[in-house]
Order: C-alpha cells, then sequence, then structure tokens
C-alpha cells in the first residue's frame, strides 16, 4: 500500500513537473514582441516591464514568460503585467415568489407578465482575458399561475373534415382545462391547406371554387388563414370556428410550414405576448420544405417575414416553402412552443422533426381529434417540465460551456448541462456558466451574447469586454529616443518598433540585417563562429537561441554561457545543491566542489551513539572514510570478518557475573573496561527497538553447558553489559521412570508376540479343518464285494437232522 501511494506521489510530482515546463515553454515560444501579444497567449503568462531586467544576449521576447519563471529571474512582482478578466453583474432582479393567501376566502397575488421574474441575474458584464474562463452562476424558477397564449393551427384539406366537427367546441373546453394551470389563457386559431399552384391544386376555374368532387361542397384552397387572432373569448373561438369549411388540395403533404412560419413571424397579427406561447398543430398528412416549390416554378427562398394582408397569406405563390432551419431559428426567436398533434400514421415523420427542433412534442391524434384536449394538456405538461438554455451567437475565438445542478442533486455537463428536466411550478434550478476567449476580435470593440430558456421570453444580456492589451500600454512614450531615434513606441519597459524596424531598440531596418559589418559584432574574439553557435546576429547584436526547456537558456553577449552544461551529481545540476551560470556551478551554502556534492556538514557521518563515523573512520564530504578496513558501511558500523561481539565479552561476562569461565583467575585485570548490571527477568534486558543507539543481543553456553543471557551497547561513550543472572542449565535425566519403562515395555511386547502367535495358530486349525471338511465331501464309497473277502462265520449242518 505505502508502495503504490509512493509510486502515485512520485509521478504525480513527475508529471506536474514536466506540465509546468510545457505551459512555461508555451509563453517562451509565442515570442512576443510586446506586453499585448504576450498576454493573448496564455493566461499563465506575464510581462516584465521592468528596463533591465533583460540580461545581455536575451532577445526582447524573453521578457514573456509564466508568473513563477519571472519571478525566479528577479523580476519584481511589481512590474510583472499580468491584468485578469472579472465579472459585474449590471442587474440582479429575483426571481419571482408569489404571496400565499393567508385566508381561504382571499384571492392570490395575481401579477402582470411584465412583472414576473422567471431567470436570474438579468444583464452582467464580463471581462475576458485569452484563456481565462470567467464562471457565473444562472438561476431559474418556473413560475406559478403564468399566463399561456395558445394558437391552434389546423389542417382543413378534405381527410380532416371529420376532425373539424370536434374541434368547434375546442375553445370553452380547453378554457376550462387550462384554468388549472393559469388564470390568463388566451386562445387563436388558423387554418392551412396547400400553395395555390398546380401541381399542388388544381386550377381550373371549377376546381378553384370548390376543389372537392362529388357532392361535397368545400371551400376554395388557400395557403395560410389566421381564423382567430389570439382571445380569452373561448365562445368566439367556438362560433368561428363552427363557420370553417373544408378544402381540398391534390398531393398527400401539405403546406404546413408556409403557415408555422407566418403564425411564428406576424406577432401584431397574431396577437402575441411575452408569456409562454404554444402552437398546436393539428394533421394527418406530412409537409413540404424547402426546394419542393420547384415542382411548381417557385424558387425564391422563403424571405423569413411577415405577408399577411385580411389575415391571409398572399405569397404563396411567389417565395418557397422555408427550410426546417429556417423554421427552428423564426420558432426560437420567437419563443414559440411546438405541439405536433398528428395521426399514428405519421408519428414517425414528425417525430423526427421533434428532434430536429426544440422544445417541441409530438402526441399521437385520434381519427377525429376526439382526444386533442387531453393530447395538449399532456404535451404542455411535458414541454414546460423541461428547461433548456440556449445562446445567441457567439463572436469567433469565444467558447461556452454549461453545467446544470437539477433536482435531487442530479448534475449535468455537457450537452445535458444544459437542461433539467422535471421542473415542477414553484420548482427552482441552478445552472454554472462559463465563457473563455482565445483571442481579442479584429475590431476590439465589446461583444453582446444572450442566454435565455427556449420557449421563454425572459433572456440574461452578457455583455463581453476583452483585455487586448496590458495598462502600462496606455503610458507608452510615442517616437522615443530610447527607441533609437524615435522608431519605435517605448511601453511596458520595451521598444515597440514601428512598421519596418527590428532590434531591441529598433535600431536596424529589415533590409540591414544581413550585412557583414553588423555580423562581424557577433564574433568573440574575431572568431568564425557567429554568437558562438547559439544565437542569431540581429542588428549586430546576438538574440540568443531558446532551447525547448524554458528554464534552460544561453547567455552574454555573445551567447557563450549558459545555464545547464555544469557538472551534476547524482544525475541532478550542480548536485541540487547550486546554480549554473556561464557553465559554473555556485554552490549554496555548507557545499563545496565541482559538482555542489560535497557537504560541509558533518551531521551525515554521525552513528546512533552520537560518534562521527563510530570512531572508526573520518567525515569527509559528508560520507564516512573508514580508517580500518574492516570497517564499512555509512558511518563504518559494520564488519563482516569480525568475530561476533557476543564471543568477544563472553568469557569477561561469565568471570564477572558467574566466577567462572577461563578468565576467572584474572577478571580483575582484564574485563574493567565495561560496566556491567544484573537483571532479574529476562524481559527486562534492552531491546534494539526500545533504543537510540547500536545494541547487541547475546545467548552464549558456558563452560557447565548452562546458557548465559547478556548484552552489549557502547552509550554515551560508555560500554554496558545487561546480564541474566540465571544461566539456564540442562538438568540430569530421571532413573526410575526411564527403567519403568523399558521394563513395561518389554512385558508389553512379549504379550502382543504371545497374541500374535495365538492368532496365527487359531487361523491355521481353521484353514486344516475347513480342508478337511471340503476333501469329505467330495469322497464317492464304491458299493461291490471284495474278491478276497471270507465271511467269519461257518455253518455246519447235523446229518441227522432230519427237518422234523
Amino acid at each position: 500500500m505505502d508502495l503504490h501511494l509512493l509510486l502515485l506521489v512520485t509521478l504525480s510530482t513527475v508529471l506536474s513537473g514536466s506540465w509546468a515546463q510545457q505551459d512555461g515553454s508555451i509563453c517562451i515560444n509565442a515570442n512576443a514582441q510586446s506586453c499585448g501579444e504576450c498576454i493573448q497567449v496564455s493566461e499563465i503568462c506575464g510581462w516584465c516591464s521592468d528596463e533591465t531586467f533583460l540580461s545581455q544576449g536575451e532577445a526582447k521576447s524573453a521578457r514573456c514568460d509564466d508568473l513563477e519563471s519571472l519571478k525566479k529571474r528577479k523580476c519584481d512582482g511589481s512590474k510583472i503585467e499580468n491584468p485578469r478578466g472579472n465579472i459585474k453583474i449590471d442587474k440582479n432582479k429575483a426571481v419571482t415568489t408569489r404571496k400565499k393567501a393567508t385566508d381561504t376566502s382571499e384571492k392570490p397575488e395575481k401579477l402582470s407578465p411584465d412583472q414576473i421574474t422567471q431567470i436570474q441575474p438579468q444583464k452582467l458584464t464580463l471581462t475576458l482575458r485569452s484563456g481565462e474562463p470567467q464562471t457565473f452562476n444562472l438561476t431559474f424558477k418556473r413560475a406559478e399561475d403564468y399566463p399561456i397564449d395558445l394558437y391552434y393551427l389546423m389542417d382543413l384539406s378534405y381527410s380532416m373534415k371529420d376532425d373539424l366537427e370536434n374541434v368547434k367546441n375546442l375553445g370553452t373546453d380547453l378554457m376550462k382545462e387550462m384554468q388549472g394551470i393559469t388564470s390568463d389563457f388566451r386562445i387563436g386559431f388558423g387554418s392551412f391547406v396547400e400553395k395555390t399552384v398546380m401541381p399542388y391544386i388544381s386550377t381550373t376555374p371549377a376546381r378553384l371554387l370548390n376543389p372537392c368532387t362529388g357532392n361535397q361542397n368545400c371551400t376554395s384552397p388557400f395557403s395560410y388563414k389566421n381564423v382567430l387572432s389570439l382571445t380569452n373569448q373561448g365562445d368566439q373561438f367556438n362560433q368561428l370556428v363552427s363557420q370553417q369549411q373544408i378544402s381540398g388540395n391534390l398531393d398527400s403533404p401539405e403546406g404546413g410550414f408556409d403557415a408555422i412560419m407566418q403564425v411564428a413571424v406576424c406577432e401584431k397579427q397574431i396577437g402575441w405576448r411575452n408569456v409562454t406561447r404554444l402552437l398546436v398543430f393539428s394533421t394527418d398528412a406530412g409537409f413540404h420544405f424547402a426546394g419542393d416549390g420547384k415542382l411548381g416554378g417557385i424558387v425564391l427562398p422563403n424571405d423569413g417575414k411577415c405577408h399577411l394582408e385580411n389575415n391571409m397569406y398572399t405569397m404563396s405563390h411567389y417565395y418557397d416553402y422555408p427550410s426546417i432551419a429556417h423554421l427552428v431559428q423564426k420558432l426560437s426567436e420567437h419563443n414559440i412552443q411546438t405541439i405536433f398533434a398528428v395521426t399514428e400514421e405519421f408519428q414517425p415523420v414528425y417525430k423526427e422533426l421533434k428532434n430536429l427542433i426544440p422544445k417541441s412534442a409530438v402526441g399521437t391524434l385520434s381519427s377525429n381529434s376526439s382526444n386533442v384536449i387531453k393530447l395538449i394538456i399532456d404535451a404542455y405538461n411535458s414541454l414546460s417540465s423541461e428547461t433548456i438554455l440556449e445562446n445567441s451567437k457567439l463572436p469567433d475565438g469565444v467558447s461556452i460551456t454549461y453545467k446544470s445542478f437539477c433536482k435531487n442533486k442530479e448534475v449535468g455537463t455537457g450537452d445535458k448541462g444544459k437542461q433539467c428536466s422535471n421542473v415542477s411550478i414553484g420548482d427552482e434550478v441552478q445552472f454554472q456558466i462559463s465563457i473563455e476567449s482565445q483571442k481579442c476580435p479584429s475590431n476590439g470593440k465589446p461583444e453582446i451574447i444572450t442566454i435565455k430558456p427556449l420557449g421563454f421570453n425572459e433572456e440574461v444580456e452578457v455583455v463581453l469586454n476583452f483585455i487586448c492589451d496590458c495598462q502600462c500600454a496606455t503610458n507608452g512614450e510615442h517616437s522615443s529616443k530610447k527607441c533609437h531615434q524615435g522608431n519605435g513606441t517605448f511601453e511596458c519597459g520595451a521598444c515597440k518598433c514601428n512598421e519596418g524596424r527590428i532590434g531591441q531598440f529598433c535600431e536596424c531596418s529589415k533590409d540591414e540585417v544581413r550585412t557583414e559589418d553588423l555580423d562581424a559584432n557577433c564574433r568573440k574574439d574575431n572568431g568564425t563562429d557567429i554568437c558562438s553557435n547559439n544565437g542569431d546576429c540581429v542588428c549586430g547584436t546576438c538574440e540568443c537561441k531558446k532551447r525547448d526547456n524554458p528554464a534552460e537558456v544561453y547567455s552574454g553577449k555573445y551567447c557563450e554561457c549558459d545555464n545547464f552544461n555544469c557538472d551534476r551529481s547524482n544525475n541532478k545540476l550542480c548536485g541540487g545543491h547550486g546554480r549554473c551560470e556561464c557553465r559554473k556551478c555556485i554552490c549554496d551554502e555548507n557545499f563545496t566542489g565541482s559538482a555542489c556534492d560535497c557537504p560541509l556538514d558533518n551531521s551525515t557521518c554521525l552513528a546512533k551513539n552520537r560518534q562521527i563515523c563510530n570512531g572508526r573512520g573520518t567525515c569527509e564530504c559528508g560520507t564516512c572514510k573508514c580508517t580500518d578496513s574492516k570497517f564499512q558501511g555509512p558511518t563504518c558500523e559494520l564488519c563482516p570478518t569480525c568475530p561476533g561481539v557476543c564471543v568477544d565479552h563472553k568469557a569477561c561476562v561469565e568471570c564477572r557475573a558467574f566466577q567462572t569461565g577461563p578468565k576467572k583467575d584474572t577478571c580483575e585485570k582484564d574485563c574493567k573496561y565495561f560496566k556491567m548490571i544484573k537483571v532479574d527477568d529476562r524481559k527486562k534486558l534492552p531491546q534494539p527497538n526500545d533504543q537510540s543507539y547500536p545494541l547487541g543481543i547475546c545467548k552464549e553456553k558456558d563452560a557447565n553447558d548452562c546458557w548465559i543471557f547478556f548484552t552489549y551497547a557502547i552509550r554515551n561513550d560508555t560500554n554496558e553489559v545487561y546480564v541474566f543472572q540465571d544461566p539456564e542449565c540442562p538438568t540430569g535425566p530421571d532413573i526410575i521412570p526411564i527403567v519403568a519403562g523399558v521394563v513395561a515395555g518389554i512385558v508389553m511386547i512379549g504379550l502382543a508376540l504371545l497374541l500374535i502367535w495365538k492368532l496365527l495358530m487359531i487361523i491355521h486349525d481353521r484353514r486344516e479343518f475347513a480342508k478337511f471338511e471340503k476333501e469329505k465331501m467330495n469322497a464317492k464309497w464304491d458299493t461291490g464285494e471284495n474278491p478276497i473277502y471270507k465271511s467269519a462265520v461257518t455253518t455246519v449242518v447235523n446229518p441227522k437232522y432230519e427237518g422234523k
């Protein structure tokens, strides 16, 4: 863990140094010839206006460097020109918070649109320096009971006939529904069909009067008609819409884009107020857009202007349909939010269109428009709950970034930083806006941009002022004598040469730069090298080259010196303990040597016992030189070939502590060189981790084969020996248990052998008996008579027996 942390810290340090060098090189490599040019390079660049700042051979552009480098190069902080940008808030009216009624009979506070503030601040002035962003916070709060203007634009081609019937009562019904959202609601109505030229409509006289076929009674085709300007009279809306008739055209796409353009730009005729503006576009067909007008011989692009006469669009035959981008621009300029109420068939087309038009929504219209009120309410809630910021066109070289802080602590950056979703009435969200300039405008004049939430009339005005020159330039001396016969303006400690003049003091014209006489002044000791091959001869004066590393510089009248070719130690210039001046190390205090690698302080030679090199050597350049070659280590503390400390002192410890051992007879003479302390517990012996001086821990055998324990140390020039007073001696064997154990073992072994023999005999007998039984079972007996057999019975017959 510690190793990983150390690696990360080291890597961070290296990278930080690398970045710092890179940033510094930006200022140096810019080759800025004036303070104004310098501060345009980067926000980290400053200009030293001290006249005596440059050393011999340094170019004028060396005055431009990063701030730390200028201070290191001994430029007084008061002489460093480094103007900074700032923010000034000119108008900061707080967002509106309505007073709540304290009594149920009391009506809530009613405010006019001009009295409602939803965005704060309203005006700022930013002073920008190139590369330095200025950041400010913007607050948006969705106001309660905010007025709404809704304009219903309907396709009146023949296919929308049944839809017209359901829209005739839209005015009063929608008024009732909107009461829950706002008490100040106005509604208007307009209709469109198509351009009144072939091939979009039939231009025969009969079809111009009635474009519908059969017995259908239709009105003449038209492009766009403003039937009813915005009004709060729902009954008037119902009455006028009831009088409308369906018309017709030849192709399926309609001319709705012409109508949307006129509704957007004809603010006065439509009656738009500076409130929430909603445009409901209702159709069951696609749309024509820019370029389609060529089919009717119309090639002039739409001019984006109002052409309503008697509430009719009169230039549909003259101007082409507007493009989608043109519509987006005009809808945004006039803060109009669009709701596309279209049938299921054309949902995919208008969803793609919605993605191109900010602050727009798409709703599915039923086949007869019966759900139009619910569609409008849902779409309005969706649009109003989303806050999206947009800005006007930025000046060249200016960029802007957004960061949003929305509800539930949700933070957005990038494209998501411009918007917040699910913003309810009364909710407050924050935006952090950063504006940065990369260069001054060509005219040097202030610029104005605006930032506003899409669909709202309020906006933030941001005035941009640009820092294009240093303050010291205002005190410049024109045609100054310091600039070679008045060939330049002396400002900010240097000459700003007139056109055609060059040199540190404008002493040369561009035509004289490469003459041999001037080059001779740049050769040291009449040599062949111009400026020691480390610079360029400009007007007879050496201007030294710049290196990739801005910390490395050439200097001197002939650029013969530098600050990076000195001796090194441990891969560090001048050992890190000095500075390199004209290729020679100037060492810091307490260091000496050609590479400042020899410290005069001997603290690095102190051993733990506070002796220099443990008394076994001398301290040279902060390193111990051991007098005896058998000793080594940073403080001559190691002796690999020496016998152990324990062996050296064992005999004396034996005789002094226990009066035994080979030196017991000469103990008083040979063993007085140390102080002995006896302890009654081995734990009381000193331990290495507890001491600040070298300590040897010993365990040795004495003449009686006993272990003795002691420690040896040198403390304050005194040899100290701590001895454990009780040696650890081996004890003799106990005979009785041993004999008893042997006898018991023999008996047990005998019994075990008898048991084994008996077991084997039983097994053998059982095997023999089994074999006998088996043979008996297998025997076959012969029943024939033995031929040599004679019976043992002899029968004698009585001759006198007659059987009676």
